[in-house]
């Protein structure tokens, strides 16, 4: 972390991150977005005009306000805008409909909500009235606007929860996250300390920004001094053109994105690079196969750094781009000063300024957290004699077959370095003989033979996979089901889809 940098994650608030930032480079260009720009001094000054027009509307420092946007320079504006004030942010997923968004709604006691209008051929508005939503306002291409004259003071300090994130909620109803500037802070402050970007680096967001990686990104932007371009809609190829038009020398997301980036490669007409000044892919959110760093490396001819986090706590561990190749292919990375990591009976277990304050649930709280305050994340693990975390599954991703713990994880990566496997999900089944048996749920590369379960476990054979763990069961799809933030496999639907099948 630059000397500049690490002055600015001292910072109270993330509305003092922002004027201090605006300070040292009003003229900078911050935000980007088709032929749009919007400089650090702009957003600073807008931002307040926004929150002005806001207090005009009854918002006060505590009010609880939730917003469903996408990913767009109105809604870093009107967040920005909401943390002037002080107020209680309640994000939620722009893909969210009834039953999670009357939810979160109801849970957080919102005063406020914040939607597109009608976007993507859905109507928020109407959704929101439905759903007897309080203070339904409309923030696309227009905000709240006025006089900053009249704003009180900004908050002064960064502790108390001003942040409500949602789980996924993909087997029970979501929980919600609470979260203070100052976490949020000290998230970001872990990622650029990772990734070491520089302030001619030109970054992207094409992750919805209501997600927990909105804020962590951002704060990087902040205190490298850096542009990123803003995608509403990620879909390749439509969104090289813009990669390519603003330079984005830093992209990625989850192993989703690099999967989708390194197939635009493969079609890539003359062997150059898809998006010419891109160096670097970086991201986190779901399991990364150590074949995926393999190919994007060997094939795209930029770095990739991988990290581990989750709406609990937005960066616990992040590969650093001068990592040997063997740390950043197999482990998440290390864990930056400040983030305590303890194996507890395997299960990791975190504890740091970047740790959420719990849940809104005060019984779902209680239950996260050990005696000493660690927070249990339910994620199996070890860490290296270099200090890397190694992940090795979920408590509730181990498959039990006659007795035996079997890692879904293990499997899956040996099935990526299978020319035929372009993504895969191992689960475990009901059996009546063996408890569970191994299924592998394979979406297969355009082009590819069709795979059999005989030349899968002969290949988990050669690999040196144990009998005992080898699939007695295969399924192809045509696309695995994914959820709309980070496009992580959801195991819960193909556990659903094929419990009642017998092989």
């Amino acid at each position: 972390m630059n000397d500049t940098a690490h002055a600015l994650s001292s910072s109270r608030t993330l509305w003092d991150l922002l004027a201090r930032r605006a300070e040292l480079t009003p003229d900078r260009p911050v935000l980007l977005q088709d032929e749009r720009s919007l400089s650090f001094g702009a957003l600073r000054a807008r931002a307040e005009r926004v929150a002005a027009g806001l207090y005009d509307m009854g918002v006060r420092p505590g009010t609880v306000v939730a917003w469903q946007l996408p990913t767009r320079i109105e809604t870093a504006l009107l967040s920005f805008a909401l943390a002037r004030l002080g107020a209680v942010q309640s994000p939620v997923i722009p893909f969210y409909r009834d039953r999670e968004v009357g939810f979160a709604l109801r849970e957080s006691k919102a005063e406020f909500f914040a939607v597109p209008g009608t976007w993507r051929g859905f109507d928020h508005t109407g959704m929101a009235r439905r759903l007897g939503a309080k203070g339904i306002f409309e923030a696309y291409d227009t905000l709240p606007d006025g006089d900053p004259a009249v704003l009180p003071p900004p908050p002064a300090e960064g502790t108390s929860v001003r942040w409500i994130y949602w789980t996924s909620g993909t087997t029970s109803d979501p929980k919600g996250v609470l979260h203070t500037d100052r976490s949020l802070i000290a998230g970001g402050s872990c990622l650029g300390h990772a990734l070491r970007p520089t302030s001619d680096d030109v970054g992207s967001i094409a992750f919805p920004y209501a997600h927990i990686g909105g804020p962590d990104y951002m704060v990087m932007v902040l205190l490298y001094g850096f542009p990123a371009v803003l995608f509403e809609q990620f879909a390749l190829p439509e969104a090289l053109e813009g990669y390519r038009r603003h330079g984005v020398t830093i992209a990625g997301g989850s192993t989703a994105f690099y999967s989708m980036f390194l197939a635009e490669q493969r079609r890539q007409a003359g062997g150059g690079k898809v998006v010419p000044t891109l160096r670097l892919l970086a991201g986190g959110g779901a399991p990364k196969p150590p074949e995926v760093y393999h190919a994007v490396v060997r094939e795209m001819g930029v770095q990739l750094t991988h990290g581990y986090g989750m709406t609990e706590v937005p960066m616990i561990t992040m590969g650093a781009p001068d990592d040997t190749a063997e740390n950043l292919a197999t482990t998440e990375g290390r864990p930056p000063r400040g983030m305590e990591i303890r194996i507890v009976a395997g299960e990791v277990r975190l504890r740091g300024e970047a740790v959420c304050q719990g849940y809104l649930d005060p019984a779902q709280t209680a239950a996260a957290f050990d005696e000493e305050g660690f927070l249990r994340t339910g994620d199996l693990g070890y860490l290296t004699d270099s200090g890397h975390l190694v992940l090795t599954g979920r408590l509730k991703d181990v498959i039990i077959r006659k007795g035996e713990n079997i890692s879904a994880k293990e499997i899956e990566d040996l099935l990526h370095r299978h020319p035929a496997v372009g993504d895969v999900a191992v689960i475990g089944l009901p059996d009546a003989e063996r408890g569970e048996r191994v299924c592998a749920v394979v979406e297969q590369p355009a082009g590819a033979q069709e795979l059999t379960l005989a030349a899968l476990t002969s290949h988990l054979r050669e690999e040196g996979l144990s009998p005992h763990k080898l699939p007695e069961q295969l399924e192809l799809v045509d696309a695995l089901p994914r959820n709309e933030t980070l496009r992580k496999i959801l195991k819960y639907k193909l556990r659903e889809r094929y419990s009642g099948t017998v092989k």
